[in-house]
C-alpha cells in the first residue's frame, strides 16, 4: 500500500487540477470534452471484449443522449445504444449503490437480444453451471486450457453480495486499502 501512496496522491492531485480547469471553459467546451471522453470509453470498453463498434456511431448515441449537437448523427445499432446506456449510467450515477437490479440492467442493455453471437443467454440473472462450470479457455478443440473458472453457481448472491458491500462502503478509505 505505500508504494501506491505516492502515485494515488498524484492522480488525485491531478483530478482537482482538471476538474478546476473545466469549471473555468464553459459548458460547450466541456460538453465536447465529455462526449470525446466517453466516447473513447465505449469504444476501448468494447474493443476489450474484443468488439469492435464505430466510433461515430457511438459518438451519436452520446451526444444524442447528453442533448450536445454534433450536427447530422451516424446511425446506431442496438449493441452500441446498451454499451452507452450501460456507460452513462455507471458515470452519470457514479455514486448511486451499486445493486443486483443495477448490474441486471447492466446485462440487458448489454445483450438486449438475449444471445451473445449464436449462444442464447440467461439475460438479467445469475448463471447456472447446468452445462457445466464457467471457464476461459483457448486454444484448439481437444486440447484448449483453461486460463479462469468461475466460483460455482451456488457461491454468486453470496460472493456478489460480499463485492456490493465492499463497492457500497462509504468509509473516507481509498479503494486499494
Amino acid at each position: 500500500m505505500a508504494a501506491l501512496a505516492g502515485p494515488m496522491a498524484e492522480v488525485s492531485r491531478a483530478q482537482g487540477f482538471l476538474m478546476g480547469r473545466l469549471a473555468d471553459v464553459g459548458m460547450a467546451l466541456r460538453d465536447q470534452a465529455s462526449l470525446a471522453v466517453l466516447t473513447e470509453d465505449v469504444v476501448k470498453t468494447s474493443e476489450i471484449e474484443g468488439v469492435t463498434f464505430n466510433v461515430e456511431s457511438v459518438r451519436s448515441s452520446i451526444a444524442r443522449r447528453l442533448c450536445v449537437d454534433i450536427g447530422a448523427l451516424a446511425p446506431v445499432d442496438r449493441h452500441v445504444e446498451g454499451m452507452v446506456e450501460m456507460v452513462l449510467d455507471a458515470t452519470a450515477n457514479c455514486n448511486a449503490p451499486l445493486t443486483r437490479e443495477r448490474l441486471f440492467g447492466w446485462h440487458a442493455a448489454l445483450f438486449p437480444t438475449g444471445y451473445s453471437g449464436l449462444s442464447r443467454l440467461n439475460v438479467a440473472t445469475w448463471r447456472d453451471d447446468s452445462s457445466g462450470p464457467m471457464q476461459v479457455v483457448s486454444g484448439p478443440i481437444g486440447r484448449q486450457r483453461v486460463h479462469f473458472e468461475a466460483p460455482p453457481d451456488n457461491c454468486l448472491e453470496t460472493e456478489t453480495g460480499r463485492f456490493f458491500g465492499w463497492v457500497n462502503d462509504t468509509s473516507n478509505l481509498p479503494p486499494t486499502a
